[in-house]
């Protein structure tokens, strides 16, 4: 018994002519019937590719991403570490900072004598000051040397630094977060330089050693600065760059600077 052939099927194109053709008789015999729409055109279907097989997820992730980082308690953990400035200065230029010391172009430590008995401490390096590496040595920096200068402190007789070492992206104050990884660092700086008087200038840097805010309330009292179970005078002063654009307040800023002096000297505040 022999297979039968089989009969190919019509195609899209001969189904229409015939279904075309039994419309065109239908209308002959007077038979009502609807327009037929012309036929949209078939596309083949491509097949799709083969998704790949999802990897699998590793049970351990070699290293944190950047924001995952515990920043303030990775800065804790370097600054209890640090033996000595120097070690300090290494541990900081090697520190990942975020934003702070992605935009930066150098970590900027300090200046001055770090045995002097005066530690100046600052808010945040500017644009000059990260070009060099060093704090205060802008416009800043200039009239600051020459307030010390006027109570008869040379540049090798203070110790200068800042709260924070990275250069904040448009000058801004540094965040909350980026503070609070920068205060350990500072706590040690001073616990390591040792100074018989801070000095804090500006009001971020009174807020990030004290908690306190309003460098015009704060400025002219003494304050004591609890570092490491070691209690330090501190005097909260004026910014110079507040000074340079109210010079009438130079005159309270040189009532501060008698006060650090009579205090260095072991004399009554005037």
């Amino acid at each position: 018994m022999t297979e039968p052939t089989p009969t190919s099927r019509p195609s899209a194109a001969e189904l229409q002519d015939a279904l075309q053709a039994a419309l065109s008789w239908w209308d002959d015999m007077g038979v009502d019937v609807p327009e037929i729409a012309p036929p949209k055109p078939v596309t083949r279907r491509s097949k799709a590719a083969p998704k790949p097989a999802a990897s699998p997820k590793p049970a351990v992730r070699a290293a944190a991403a950047p924001e995952d980082i515990d920043r303030a308690a990775l800065a804790q953990t370097l600054a209890k570490a640090a033996p000595t400035l120097e070690a300090l200065k290494d541990a900081i230029s090697k520190f990942d900072a975020g934003l702070l010391s992605d935009h930066a172009k150098t970590a900027v430590f300090a200046r001055g004598n770090p045995a002097a008995k005066i530690m100046v401490v600052g808010e945040a390096p500017g644009s000059q000051e990260d070009e060099a590496g060093l704090p205060f040595i802008g416009q800043s920096g200039q009239l600051l040397d020459k307030m010390f200068a006027a109570i008869g402190l040379g540049t090798d007789e203070i110790y200068v630094t800042n709260i924070c070492n990275w250069r904040p992206p448009q000058n801004r104050d540094p965040s909350p977060d980026e503070m609070a990884f920068c205060r350990p660092l500072i706590q040690r700086h001073i616990a390591l330089a040792a100074p018989e008087i801070v000095v804090i200038v500006g009001g971020v840097s009174l807020s990030a050693l004290t908690g306190q805010t309003g460098i015009m309330k704060a400025r002219g009292r003494w304050i004591d600065l609890t570092i490491e179970d070691r209690n330090i005078p501190a005097m909260p002063l004026y910014h110079p760059a507040f000074l340079l654009r109210r010079p009438e307040l130079k005159r309270d800023a040189w009532r501060d600077l008698l006060a650090i002096k009579a205090r260095l000297e072991g004399e009554p505040a005037p």
